[in-house]
């Protein structure tokens, strides 16, 4: 038996400043971008190297919807970001703007620092020490 979670929904105020954000700020990739209305899109943006999971980038659809940008964990972090290399994707990140707002520490899981995504959802940047069987999951 075999089964993946394909896609998450995050809910955004507009695709096309999310897409911008996310293949500019944080080097995603656009991997589609498909009108399915006038209205609304299929997209699909993942991080370079992703194999299993990416996002989908759901434009709010009514009040309730809009009120859930960016707070869909009321307030916890949402998503976690793993990378092969912390400190080289922490100063880019830096330098193209992004605002952390937790330092990075050392746990015993990895590095790890906490990031701000353009609408305000929690990410960790997290480079998993090799041992940690969860942290690779």
């Amino acid at each position: 038996m075999y089964q993946r979670i394909a896609h998450i929904a995050l809910v955004v105020n507009d695709y096309d400043e999310a897409i911008e954000f996310y293949t500019k700020k944080l080097d995603f990739q656009l991997i589609e971008d498909t009108p399915l209305s006038d209205t609304k899109r299929w997209v699909i943006v993942a991080p370079p190297g992703a194999k299993e999971c990416c996002l989908l980038l759901a434009k709010a659809a009514n009040e309730q919807q809009r009120a859930s940008v960016g707070n869909q964990t009321g307030g916890r972090v949402f998503l976690f970001l793993h990378t092969d290399d912390f400190w080289r994707d922490y100063h880019k990140m830096i330098d193209k703007g992004i605002q952390f707002v937790r330092p990075p520490q050392e746990e015993a899981y990895g590095t790890v620092a906490v990031f701000q995504d353009l609408y305000g959802n929690l990410w960790d940047l997290i480079q998993p020490n090799n041992h940690n069987k969860v942290a690779r999951l």
